[in-house]
């Protein structure tokens, strides 16, 4: 099982390389020369950071893009959310329909537990808190 997409860590990266520039408009081109990220592939990422009110984009001479919103209110589940979608661990599926024992399932409630532990600790995991404060 794979926590974070390649988007979503593509995203983090991108999003602490912008903190560490402390609103300074970031072009596409520094991102990807500085995090080696083919440049479509990054457009698509910032494009949906933008949508998601994360960055803020600046078109013409020296555009790019700058944090929308502090770096510390910017926490991985939101990422999560933006590139995969809902938070879930797991889903319990019998050929292509919902367990009928969902919710009376005692292993489904073990897991929902540890989801809901992962789920606050990755709530409390921020871009601020990645670069250390910086």
């Amino acid at each position: 099982m794979k926590l974070l997409s390649r988007n979503a860590d593509y995203a983090v990266r991108a999003l602490c390389y912008i903190a560490k520039e402390k609103k300074r408009t970031v072009s596409v081109t520094e991102l990807v020369k500085a995090l080696k990220i083919p440049k479509p592939f990054l457009r698509k990422i910032l494009q949906t950071l933008n949508k998601s009110g994360i960055l803020e984009s600046h078109k013409g001479v020296g555009g790019g893009f700058m944090l929308a919103r502090s770096p510390g209110s910017v926490n991985l589940v939101e990422l999560i959310e933006a590139f995969q979608g809902p938070f879930h661990m797991n889903e319990c599926f019998f050929k292509k329909e919902a367990c009928p024992d969902k919710s009376s399932c005692p292993l489904r409630k073990k897991i929902c537990a540890i989801e809901s532990k992962v789920y606050k600790e990755l709530r409390d995991i921020n871009i601020d808190s990645i670069l250390g404060g910086v």
